[in-house]
């Protein structure tokens, strides 16, 4: 459950971010996100660890924690420079 609502936390920033954003700035936004999203799944790394789960275990879940709202994200900026 935690990981289903990083990943919608995710997507709704990321979605507010390109929604604020102008097309031209949308690249920059895009790679200010996933810079700032990794700080959080690595803040979140260090809970799970913290907590008792290894890293073998962890490391999956974040990587896709990651890869899903920086990838849309990197999709929309992508999608805005097509227009």
């Amino acid at each position: 459950m935690r990981t289903l609502i990083f990943i919608l936390a995710g997507l709704l920033l990321v979605g507010i971010a390109m929604w604020l954003a102008t097309p031209a700035k949308r690249r920059a936004v895009a790679a200010v996100f996933s810079v700032g999203w990794l700080v959080a799944v690595l803040w979140n790394l260090r809970t799970g660890m913290s907590h008792g789960y290894s890293l073998q275990e962890e490391l999956p879940i974040q990587a896709l924690i990651y890869a899903v709202p920086v990838a849309t994200g990197a999709w929309l900026a992508w999608k805005a420079t097509k227009h």
